[in-house]
């Protein structure tokens, strides 16, 4: 048996996982609060394969197998902020996310403080979603308008009237945080969740992705050439098979 296939095989599956990763990051790449999906590559040893059922045990009928195996994460590193002189704009400076409602209820968690007023004067995020106040309530403005300020510790102010203070969350285990669309987060078990004490937050500021596009682009260079190369092995070994089987009639 050539185990040689298997593990070529192995390679490419691993090779795909990291390059839907890094497609991911690239197309990403201009989403505030993005997070960098990462892989991390490990071998598992499958112990010992015998490559010649005939042949006695220790002279050369069992041969060693080691597989890729592909670890997926999240770096969680602080993005580059940026000015953006929107009075609704905050960054997080530190750790922990603002905390939003779906509209079916539940809550999930962002770095995105890309915020817009809603119809009903509503504070919610580019997506749509609620931005929650410590107490777990909506933020709604005033009819009359005014000028908005957001201050260090999270607490909104339309004029001189307090409209309460942004709920900034932050995790025991980032690990147990499960992404989805538009840079959100929701907990999940063991994720060990706690409202940050003293926030630091800037007005007019908005928190870029950490993904690094020129990065990203080596990366994909180098998956194409790793699995090219396997390709190549996969096709040679299958050449040599069938050599071996038409000589064999």
């Amino acid at each position: 048996m050539n185990i040689g296939l298997y593990q070529s095989a192995s390679s490419l599956s691993a090779l795909e996982k990291w390059q839907d990763a890094v497609s991911q990051n690239i197309t990403s790449a201009q989403t505030t609060g993005y997070r960098k999906r990462t892989v991390q590559f490990s071998t598992e040893n499958a112990g010992k394969w015998n490559i010649n059922p005939n042949a006695k045990s220790g002279e050369g009928d069992e041969q060693p197998s080691v597989f890729t195996h592909v670890t997926s994460g999240i770096n969680f590193m602080t993005g580059e902020t940026a000015p953006t002189r929107r009075e609704l704009d905050a960054a997080i400076q530190g750790e922990g996310f603002f905390e939003v409602q779906k509209p079916d209820g539940s809550k999930a968690y962002t770095r995105s403080g890309e915020f817009r007023l809603r119809a009903d004067r509503t504070l919610v995020t580019a997506g749509d979603l609620e931005v929650l106040t410590e107490g777990g309530a909506p933020i709604t403005l005033l009819p009359s308008g005014g000028p908005v300020t957001i201050n260090r510790d999270g607490t909104l102010f339309q004029g001189s009237t307090a409209l309460g203070k942004l709920s900034i969350q932050k995790f025991a285990s980032t690990a147990a945080l499960i992404p989805s669309a538009g840079g959100l987060f929701t907990a999940g078990a063991g994720a060990g969740m706690s409202q940050v004490e003293q926030p630091e937050l800037m007005q007019g500021y908005l928190e870029q992705s950490n993904v690094q596009p020129l990065r990203e682009m080596v990366d994909l260079v180098l998956i194409s050439r790793a699995y090219e190369a396997n390709q190549k092995i996969i096709s040679n070994a299958d050449q040599q098979m069938q050599k071996v089987l038409d000589a064999l009639g």
